[in-house]
């Protein structure tokens, strides 16, 4: 059985419902799978699992949640090499470059982005929720 983490930061309640689905996916395919904020997770956890979903929502210009997530992502890529990881977040404006630019900055320290990842455009809908739920399996 493998042992997920889905690790997230939300503000409004979108990136959280997106993680809560990425959980539900993970645990019906059979995973050991557990949850934590942004502020609850460290890089000493990393190795603990053998699949992480990471999930926040585009802050400012197109950027990560810089006082809780950027922080505890940024000590944790070093721990993220063959490791297999997926994304996933909203955004209210722009056009997804955060995505983009976390996805190139994940690649670069190794981590194996085991498939595409899912961006909503404010609240998730039912075909979000169902490509999170994809992402949990895929990690199972």
């Amino acid at each position: 059985m493998s042992k997920i983490a889905v690790v997230y930061w939300s503000g409004t309640g979108n990136t959280e419902t997106m993680a809560n689905a990425v959980v539900k996916g993970a645990k019906d395919k059979g995973a050991e799978t557990e949850l934590f904020t942004a502020s609850n997770f460290s890089a000493d956890m990393a190795d603990n699992f053998d699949g992480i979903a990471f999930g926040c929502p585009s802050m400012g210009t197109e950027e990560l949640e810089e006082s809780e997530f950027e922080p505890m992502f940024s000590a944790v890529k070093g721990k993220l090499n063959g490791k297999k990881i997926v994304l996933f977040g909203s955004y209210g404006w722009g056009d997804g470059e955060w995505m983009r630019n976390w996805e190139d900055d994940c690649k670069e320290c190794g981590a194996v982005l085991g498939a595409e990842s899912v961006i909503c455009n404010d609240a998730p809908d039912d075909d979000i929720i169902e490509k999170c739920e994809t992402l949990g399996a895929v990690l199972a």
